[in-house]
């Protein structure tokens, strides 16, 4: 499917993306391939579990998986326009209308409203930065990458985390210092 991983579209904390066809159909994908880890694959189960329960179109679909002992990989739709944040580095040299920009930042906004109101069960993503942010050949944007998000019970207003997830510099100030509040929904 990946032509012996030739392909990088992307590294991560916890693997490595690759571009692969699926051999049914030829359809481009992206295929994540965890690194081994340590624990039991909370991260992977994480992952899976979230967004088995998504469908939305600010969100990267899952096609499939693999979790075949240690070996663990998710496939996705391939996004042709890579990350917002090599897009916005691409079009650096060029003028980005004002429009555009608000699309994008309209859609991403839809997705994680999405995720946190109107998902199966709610979800917060806990790591949302350009990088997660995927743009399709269309240029619509799509939250991707759900490895440290956390699913969330309607009734709970407030989410128990024992230790703090994302990437700093995007981190919400409730996960880090409990005296700004609980982490919740509404990060």
């Amino acid at each position: 499917m990946t032509k012996s991983f030739a392909h990088v579209l992307g590294k991560g904390g916890f693997g490595t993306v690759y571009k692969g066809k699926l051999p049914d159909s030829g359809r481009d994908v992206a295929v994540k391939i965890l690194k081994e880890s340590e624990g039991n694959g909370d991260e992977f189960i994480n992952e899976l579990a979230s967004m088995s329960r998504t469908s939305h179109v600010n969100i990267v679909p899952l096609l499939g998986f693999c979790y075949e002992r240690n070996k663990r990989a998710i496939i996705y739709e391939f996004m042709p326009n890579g990350s917002l944040d090599q897009f916005i580095s691409k079009s650096m040299s060029t003028k980005m209308e004002w429009e555009r920009l608000y699309d994008i930042l309209v859609g991403v906004s839809r997705g994680l409203e999405y995720l946190h109101n109107r998902c199966v069960s709610r979800i917060v993503h806990f790591d949302i930065k350009p990088q997660n942010i995927l743009m399709d050949e269309n240029l619509l944007p799509k939250s991707s990458d759900f490895g440290l998000a956390k699913l969330c019970k309607y009734k709970e207003s407030k989410i128990s985390m024992l230790d703090a997830r994302g990437t700093a510099g995007y981190i919400a100030p409730e996960v880090v210092y409990k005296s700004y509040g609980g982490a919740s929904h509404k990060l």
